[in-house]
């Protein structure tokens, strides 16, 4: 059987297409999700993207982790995976933000990707996301992802 570069990626709060719960998100503890994934055999590390197909302002990155071994499976609620560098996301931050969208834009997407390298990617916590997102991107020989809703209520009409 020949060997695949996709990746599995669960979530222990959430199945794929199904809401986020509200702790993981801007108003509730804006701590990561439990995640756990599987690892094709030609990775050499791994690489998180959290990010947001839907937002107004376009794509916005939520969340960029580089650099995992791949002796690291999962990720436990609130939690960075072990051994991962977190660099910064498109709120300039180098750290998870949660699913925050405007109140009145809709069911958002937030993708959670993980993708196998094939050379570790070096990047620090200051390296502005497009230049993670491009390295991390460059570097892929497969993925696999994860995606969860989010809303905000608009309110009694």
């Amino acid at each position: 059987m020949p060997a695949t570069n996709e990746i599995t990626v669960s979530s222990s709060a959430f199945t794929d297409g199904a809401p986020i719960p509200e702790t993981y998100s801007c108003t509730g503890k804006n701590r990561p999700p439990p995640l756990t994934w599987t690892v094709p055999e030609s990775a050499v590390r791994l690489a998180l993207i959290m990010d947001d197909p839907d937002a107004p302002i376009g794509l916005f990155t939520h969340w960029v982790v580089s650099d995992i071994p791949l002796t690291t499976t999962s990720s436990e609620e609130g939690q960075t995976p072990k051994g991962g560098v977190v660099s910064l996301n498109s709120a300039d931050l180098a750290d998870y933000f949660g699913p925050c969208p405007p109140t009145g834009t809709g069911v958002h997407h937030y993708r959670f990707i993980v993708h196998a390298l094939s050379h570790p990617v070096s990047l620090s916590s200051k390296t502005p996301v497009a230049q993670a997102k491009s390295a991390i991107e460059g570097a892929s020989v497969g993925s696999g992802q994860l995606v969860g809703t989010y809303t905000v209520d608009t309110g009694p009409v």
